[in-house]
């Protein structure tokens, strides 16, 4: 009787894990001059847009919670990279800011996304393709998801 299961290399999600631990080499290779990690950059990234972010803000931006992002957060505090404080008007909230040097950082990592597109092979219209698949690929398997729990 044949076996319902496919082989590993066939699956699509075997191929995401492998896409994400490329990705995942590149970044440290990329990111290692800098001393930071990869989830640590894209913070960096949102507060480069210019405006303080609130812990929550951010969270939901990158799709993380709060238990793991406020140890990261409080790394980049003790390296220098950003300020926590609380918010004036909701003591609750705790806001965070760039340090001279997380603003002084971003001239310093400025090449990294063309590193990274360069890296890929692909063109600039076939990166905009994928990740609007990919993005509909998450969408579908958040959807189901959260459909069928309890």
């Amino acid at each position: 009787m044949a076996s319902p299961l496919i082989p590993p290399e066939d699956m699509l999600c075997f191929d995401v894990y492998g896409l994400q631990q490329s990705f995942g080499r590149l970044y440290s290779q990329l990111l290692e001059p800098l001393k930071v990690t990869y989830p640590q950059y894209l913070v960096l990234v949102l507060l480069w847009e210019g405006k303080p972010l609130s812990v929550g803000q951010i969270g939901t931006r990158l799709g993380l919670d709060s238990s793991t992002l406020t140890p990261l957060l409080k790394r980049m505090q003790h390296a220098g990279l950003v300020m926590r404080t609380r918010d004036a008007q909701d003591e609750r909230r705790v806001l965070i800011t760039l340090t001279e040097a997380g603003i002084a950082m971003r001239d310093r990592a400025a090449d990294i996304p063309g590193c990274v597109a360069a890296a890929t092979g692909l063109s600039p219209d076939q990166i905009t393709s994928l990740r609007a698949q990919l993005a509909d690929l998450r969408r579908g398997l958040q959807d189901h998801v959260s459909a069928t729990t309890p």
